[in-house]
């Protein structure tokens, strides 16, 4: 299959092209077909791939094609090149196929919009980007997937950009990750510097056979663990990322779950060998800016009203869990609750996408109620999710975030124990606010039927004399028959939900199918059963978790009574109502710890100075110095070329006198 590597990217590559050239041509729907069969196509090549694989010995399972030398520079070359090997093709499946079911979800929720293939044309160079991302055989093949990805973020977060929040959005990703590129290069350089090649299988020989000391490793991983927390949206720059809801929603899906929230993760994976050799503190480092960014977006999460916002907080603190995996150094356990994660989260976004459609462009989970009557699909493929992300056994996301928790204790150590408290503490408020958004949308009364206007509504559980206003953006995009919040909410107290189309429910009906079994891929009951731990082995190795028999079932058990705890008290608080929820939806909760305020007040503060400062220094010092010696120079060579006369006997005499000057010098010499 070596030779057909080339095709994984090559398909989402030329149905973009495709699409930039003919997709007004093709229309809707046509336009949205050829580009998921663009990503099914690729998933069907990635799938062929990996059934190849099975069948080889575990040593045998490394494929790398170099297709050309891209950069020869030297002692530097850069080689364009494909590695796939356990790991790359593990993140290949579920980009191709969750990104084919988000492709196919679009059809059906991008109906009547008026730039239908622009939006596809997005998405497939998004695809693409991201299997360049992991795909690549050297750093800066990753970074020019990295790159790629963050500028489809842009494009797609501000695909709406007459919107001015939209277009605020886009900005806001796009300038945040620009701090996690520059941990990204300048590890690059330092990597080079160490290693002499940026080639992913130089580095890990390199670390392997301790080319790499310490120190550097450890600078390495510092620099890659910045990039990482732009990307994978961790303290302080996880602001981009609730903003990003301002995107269509199957946009918030393919970003939150299938690829660019992901590429983080899988860059401190790439790097295991490196990570081994540094001090033990910069694994620490990377483990509790997950285990922080966790707690702290959970926190947030609690008192969102935005259905999509919530999601989007249960995304950073989802990623904060992998970080604790990969700080932990149970790798197998960060890919795992990955690929798990990528199940539920996509489900449960295109969910959420499904729920506005039906409620009128509407967000506002307090304006909802009682939707399992109208949305029996939707409701029940979203109750999977949440059973799943809650940690309810026997769903996909109890075993993967169980071996989290199981991994942070195993350390032995009390930095481990405090891990394994916070993170157990961080799922028992997901498994409550994720109940809350249930609860909020699918039972109850039926809220938007005590509207008194159009863009007011009275609901029941509001303190008394509070209203929700709706949402103001009602701009007209071209398209009436979807949209998110930008279009503004269309509910009236007659307004009657219906189900979605089939092309958007399949995908729903799929994701919920491998949110319910998507566990099976690594059992933690024998070795046997733990497939991804022996898929991942040759690449990544193995961890053991330091607890095992009565210890792992013990702990097993405290996560499943924490996950059933938080439901239960969510259904005190919001079905029961036996407690206010005022007190526990806290204003600090709504404003994010007022951290995206601060520092939007920062940086247009102290930071907006210093940023004038150091323009001012480059502009005066740095340039007038770079300027003023290039006008010494000009006007030196002025007066010089005035010696240029053209004339024999002006030469003639300056040879002359130079001769005398010579045969004086030497007569001196000899006569001292």
């Amino acid at each position: 299959m070596n030779h057909v590597l080339w095709l994984i990217p090559a398909l989402p590559l030329a149905g973009f092209l495709a699409l930039v050239v003919g997709g007004r041509v093709l229309g809707e729907p046509r336009s949205g077909w050829l580009a998921t069969a663009a990503v099914g196509g690729s998933f069907a090549v990635v799938a062929a791939t990996f059934i190849d694989m099975l069948s080889k010995d575990a040593e045998a399972r490394t494929l790398h094609q170099t297709l050309f030398t891209w950069i020869p520079a030297g002692n530097f070359k850069v080689s364009m090149g494909f590695l796939a090997d356990p790991l790359s093709i593990t993140m290949c499946l579920f980009i191709t196929g969750v990104g084919t079911l988000i492709h196919l979800y679009s059809i059906g929720y991008m109906h009547g919009d008026e730039k239908f293939p622009k939006f596809f044309t997005y998405l497939n160079l998004f695809v693409f980007s991201m299997l360049m991302l992991v795909l690549g055989d050297n750093l800066l093949l990753t970074f020019l997937g990295w790159e790629g990805v963050g500028a489809c973020s842009y494009f797609l977060i501000a695909f709406w950009h007459t919107d001015p929040a939209n277009a605020s959005a886009g900005k806001k990703a796009f300038v945040t990750n620009r701090v996690g590129d520059w941990g990204f290069m300048v590890g690059t350089f330092l990597m080079w510097t160490a290693v002499g090649s940026i080639n992913y299988l130089d580095i890990a020989n390199a670390a392997h056979t301790g080319d790499i000391v310490g120190v550097t490793a450890t600078a390495l991983v510092v620099l890659f663990l910045v990039a990482a927390t732009g990307k994978s949206a961790q303290i302080p720059l996880f602001v981009w990322l609730p903003d990003a809801m301002a995107g269509p929603t199957p946009v918030s899906a393919l970003i939150h779950a299938a690829t660019m929230v992901t590429s983080g993760i899988y860059l401190l994976v790439r790097l295991s060998p490196v990570l081994h050799v540094a001090s033990p503190w910069a694994l620490t480092l990377i483990a509790w800016v997950g285990a922080i960014t966790a707690l702290t977006a959970a926190t947030i999460a609690i008192s969102q009203t935005d259905i999509k916002k919530v999601l989007a907080y249960s995304t950073v603190s989802q990623l904060g869990f992998l970080f604790i995996a990969v700080g932990t150094g149970n790798y197998v356990a960060a890919i795992f609750h990955m690929v798990t994660h990528a199940f539920f989260k996509a489900l449960m976004f295109l969910g959420s996408g499904s729920v506005i459609l039906g409620m009128g462009h509407e967000q506002d989970m307090r304006r909802y109620g009682n939707l399992r009557k109208y949305m029996p699909i939707t409701a029940g493929t979203f109750i999977i999710g949440w059973l799943a992300i809650a940690g309810v056994p026997p769903f996909s996301g109890f075993w993967s975030k169980d071996e989290i928790l199981a991994g942070a204790w195993g350390q032995g150590t009390l930095s481990g124990k405090l891990l394994w408290a916070v993170a157990l503490v961080t799922a028992l408020l997901t498994a409550f606010y994720m109940s809350r958004q249930v609860f909020l949308t699918f039972f109850g009364p039926e809220k938007w039927r005590a509207a008194e206007t159009h863009g007011e509504v009275h609901a029941d559980e509001l303190a008394e004399g509070e209203t929700v206003e709706a949402d103001a953006h009602a701009a007209d995009h071209g398209h009436d028959d979807h949209g998110d919040d930008h279009h503004g909410s269309h509910l009236t107290p007659d307004h009657t939900p219906k189900e979605s189309p089939w092309t958007m429910t399949l995908p729903l009906v799929a994701l919920a199918g491998l949110a319910m079994v998507g566990g099976v891929i690594n059992l933690p009951f024998t070795h046997s059963t733990k497939l991804l731990e022996q898929w991942l082995e040759p690449v990544i190795g193995t961890h053991e978790l330091g607890v095992e028999g009565p210890n792992l079932i013990a702990l097993a058990v405290v996560a499943t009574l924490v996950a059933v705890g938080g439901i239960a008290l969510a259904v005190l608080v919001y079905v029961r109502r036996m407690f206010d929820a005022d007190k526990i939806e806290l204003d600090v909760f709504a404003k994010g710890w007022y951290i995206d305020s601060s520092i939007a007040k920062f940086m247009g503060g102290p930071g907006r100075k210093a940023f004038d400062a150091i323009t001012w220094f480059d502009k005066t010092i740095i340039d007038g110095a770079v300027n003023g010696v290039a006008g010494i120079i000009s006007s030196s060579s002025g007066e010089l070329s005035r010696t240029q006369t053209g004339r024999v006997r002006n030469y003639a005499i300056g040879i002359a006198s130079g001769a005398i000057v010579v045969l004086v010098y030497v007569i001196v010499r000899m006569s001292s």
